[in-house]
């Protein structure tokens, strides 16, 4: 069959099935197949598919049409415009969590300073890795409580070149650290334990629950992550995380027990409160 022929299949099947953008991702798809650009399709739709092509592509269709993401069928997600590879242990990171990496790098005046960096619940390490990309004298540690997470962040660290300034880490939060970081980051699980299984299947079936479930009231992480930050963060230093839709307010009070003051909030594109920027309160410091 022809590159035309299969796309003008897959689309429709797509479109019965309520798929988003039938066409587009279709396209996408065999692109992933054939290990090829998506452009290439386009301007080639006479190409011819191999049976072993066709047969990936059939596996695709199927894994899409039971609601499994595209970035888990590809095992790549697309952050920051930097590629990080995902495994059943990662989180898969989401277009707003950039939220947090633009939070923070509006916070630092030199971005060829020093700093010293945390990311807890690293994931593939996006967050974490995504602010190195910017702070090219920057160093920093990311811990995830699965080791599957670390790995793959491990793995995605060398991948971007970042290798020699990230160390990643399994542990439980920042239990056993130190401190002394200028800038710590976390984009912790925040959903209530009640509420995962009203989930979509994509997110309940395919991002690990340690990095969805909250705990009863969907704060637990804050919690933890509030009583490391006195000793985790340096004098002056700065603490940005991801917010869960209407937790702004909760999210604060937890950090204000634990003496820091909310500085600022970023809405995502959506124009939800999505990334907290904090620092120790009565401490005004200089932008690191």
């Amino acid at each position: 069959m022809s590159v035309e022929e299969i796309l003008a299949k897959a689309a429709r099947r797509f479109a019965d099935a309520g798929v988003e953008q039938p066409r587009r991702r279709a396209r996408s798809l065999l692109a992933a197949a054939l290990c090829c650009d998506p452009a290439s399709l386009l301007a080639h739709p006479e190409r011819e598919v191999g049976l072993p092509e066709e047969e990936r592509f059939a596996s695709f269709q199927a894994r899409m049409l039971a609601r499994e993401p595209f970035s888990r069928i590809l095992g790549r997600r697309e952050f920051w415009g930097l590629d990080f590879a995902l495994s059943a242990e990662t989180f898969d990171p989401r277009p707003e969590t950039e939220t947090v990496v633009e939070a923070v790098l509006d916070e630092i005046k030199d971005r060829n300073a020093a700093l010293f960096l945390l990311d807890l619940g690293t994931g593939s390490g996006a967050l974490l890795l995504s602010l190195l990309s910017e702070l090219p004298h920057a160093l920093g540690v990311g811990v995830d409580r699965l080791e599957g997470a670390a790995t793959a962040a491990r793995s995605n660290a060398l991948s971007l070149g970042l290798g020699g300034r990230a160390l990643i880490l399994a542990g439980d939060w920042g239990g056993a650290l130190r401190g002394g970081f200028d800038i710590v980051v976390s984009n912790p699980p925040y959903i209530a334990t009640g509420a995962l299984p009203l989930l979509p299947p994509e997110v309940r079936f395919h991002d690990p629950r340690s990095a969805l479930d909250g705990g009863a009231d969907g704060r637990e992480a804050y919690r933890v992550i509030a009583r490391d930050l006195p000793r985790l963060l340096a004098p002056g230093g700065i603490f940005a995380c991801e917010l869960g839709a209407a937790e702004e307010g909760a999210v604060r009070a937890i950090l204000a027990s634990c003496g820091f003051e909310a500085a600022s909030v970023k809405a995502d594109l959506a124009g939800i409160p999505r990334a907290l920027l904090a620092r120790r309160g009565g401490h005004k410091g200089q932008k690191p």
